[in-house]
């Protein structure tokens, strides 16, 4: 049974990969021009597109007040993360403390990561 789902899922990527690639145009030839979109689509996509790209941005960017002897901690998870981690500040819910508050709150260091060099 396994081998029969191992295939399966082999023969439906494959098949996905292929039908990509033949609408994908060949290399040397030009892609045909593509008539202008009506006026009224216009004005909407742009107005989408820079608040999608926000979205997206903020939920990387680092939440203020962070720095030098401070960790991230994941009120969710009970994780804390050091600075320079890929997460430090970036988790929906959390808040920076020092090492030492983390520790007594009971969190605990994130998998896998360093210790904290403050």
């Amino acid at each position: 049974m396994r081998n029969t789902w191992k295939a399966w899922i082999s023969g439906i990527a494959l098949c996905s990969t292929a039908a990509v690639f033949a609408q994908t145009p060949a290399a040397g030839t030009a892609p045909a021009a593509k008539p202008a979109p009506a006026a009224k689509t216009t004005a909407a996509a742009p107005a989408a597109a820079p608040a999608a790209a926000a979205d997206k941005a903020k939920a990387k960017t680092p939440a203020p007040g962070g720095g030098a002897g401070k960790v991230w901690a994941n009120t969710n998870s009970k994780i804390y993360h050091c600075q320079g981690d890929r997460y430090y500040g970036t988790t929906k819910q959390g808040e920076y403390m020092t090492l030492a508050d983390a520790k007594a709150k009971g969190i605990q260091p994130a998998k896998g990561s360093k210790a904290c060099n403050s």
